[in-house]
């Protein structure tokens, strides 16, 4: 396959790649010759970046709406409180399948652009083709909601996993605590990769891998974020969106968010998505170049511009093309005349604010199935026009 005319986000002149099998074969300056086999992408006005990856979501979460109706000062107490005021609201969603919740979790993911998920929660037992699910990691929940977490923690079967855990996540006294807790019982010196992190001190982050950001999931919870500013310093930063039970189902919103709060500079809060993810999680992805995974996204820019303004301004439905692992998960309807050699049947066709994409899959049917459990059950994407019907 040949992706021609797309700018690297925050390059110069326009580039042509080649994919080769899984991975990307080469980049030229120069318009690259297709052979007969090659199908061949022609791109204007486009620029591309490598898939994003989202360092913490909990896949079956996130056919919840936001629950909460206060400010909180910790996770505990966030938690105490949705189920019991929220009782119902969470039965409801619990009453479809795990299996059909965590594959719109993939679904969601898919549909923003990000070709990498950190599952935070039981091992899924099933593989998807759509997009990397990666579980590699010895998954806690939290120093108050994990059972024997102290044992499990120093399990020396486990000790080349990297931890990951829910922690600091509050404002007060006890969630700073719990930081200490944790890190004073790290006895194997496993290392810790720290979600939300809130009550961390840059003393604290010192003894973490990695901290995963947050930032919208925090401010709907606890009024506050994370002082990435600050921890940065002392360890590496990813970010994360959390599941639709506490935030926007949109990591470009999550992202603005981000933006809004001058934590991070540009640069850095790219590079959580991509290359320092890619690292901490050892993967062959997080960059444009010869011999990493084909793991790509194009989107649209109206005025040719490819700075780190403009993409951080992308909305899902400027998305032209998403690649993982060198296959088209998703594309566009104003390619679906270059993509004739593509089994469309292998697709499906939803709408994002109007605009027609085509999806791997039968997520028509997957929302049919859904609703057979929660009629109500609503979805940031139509398989209509509705901006036209």
């Amino acid at each position: 396959m040949i992706l021609n005319n797309v700018k690297i986000v925050g390059g110069g002149d326009a580039i042509n790649i080649t994919i080769k099998g899984e991975q990307i074969g080469g980049i030229a300056s120069s318009p690259l010759p297709a052979a007969n086999s090659d199908l061949t992408l022609q791109f204007e006005k486009a620029f591309i970046f490598p898939g994003l990856i989202n360092s913490h979501d909990h896949l079956d979460f996130n056919l919840f709406t936001p629950l909460g109706d206060r400010v909180y000062n910790n996770y505990t107490e966030w938690g105490r409180h949705i189920h019991k005021k929220f009782r119902a609201e969470i039965a409801e969603v619990q009453k479809i399948p795990a299996s059909l919740r965590t594959e719109w979790g993939i679904y969601k993911n898919l549909l923003c652009g990000i070709t990498t998920v950190v599952n935070h929660g039981a091992r899924l037992g099933k593989s998807t083709d759509l997009i990397t699910v990666f579980e590699k990691t010895h998954c806690l929940h939290s120093v108050q909601f994990e059972k024997r977490w102290r044992i499990k923690l120093n399990n020396p079967f486990k000790k080349n996993l990297p931890v990951n855990i829910h922690v600091g996540e509050g404002t007060d006294g006890a969630a700073y605590h719990e930081i200490e807790t944790l890190t004073r019982w790290n006895l194997l010196n496993k290392k810790l990769i720290g979600v939300h992190a809130v009550a961390m001190t840059e003393r604290q982050a010192k003894k973490f891998k990695a901290i995963v950001w947050c930032p919208q999931s925090n401010y709907n919870l606890l009024n506050k974020t994370a002082p990435v500013d600050l921890l940065k310093k002392r360890s590496v930063l990813l970010f994360g969106t959390d599941s639709t039970l506490t935030s926007d189902w949109n990591i470009w919103h999550h992202l603005q968010s981000a933006r809004k709060s001058h934590l991070l500079d540009d640069e850095m809060l790219y590079k959580s998505l991509t290359e320092n993810a890619a690292q901490i999680w050892q993967l062959n992805t997080g960059k444009i170049a010869a011999g990493k995974e084909a793991d790509l996204v194009v989107a649209r820019t109206n005025n040719g511009n490819n700075s780190l303004d403009v993409f951080f301004g992308i909305t899902p439905d400027d998305l032209l093309l998403v690649m993982h692992r060198g296959n088209i998960r998703l594309f566009d309807e104003t390619l679906l005349d270059q993509l004739k050699q593509v089994n469309i049947r292998d697709f499906s066709r939803v709408y994002i604010n109007g605009i027609g994409k085509y999806v791997q899959g039968d997520l028509p049917g997957l929302m049919e199935n859904i609703r057979k459990y929660q009629p109500a059950a609503e979805f940031p994407i139509s398989v209509t026009n509705l901006l036209v019907a």
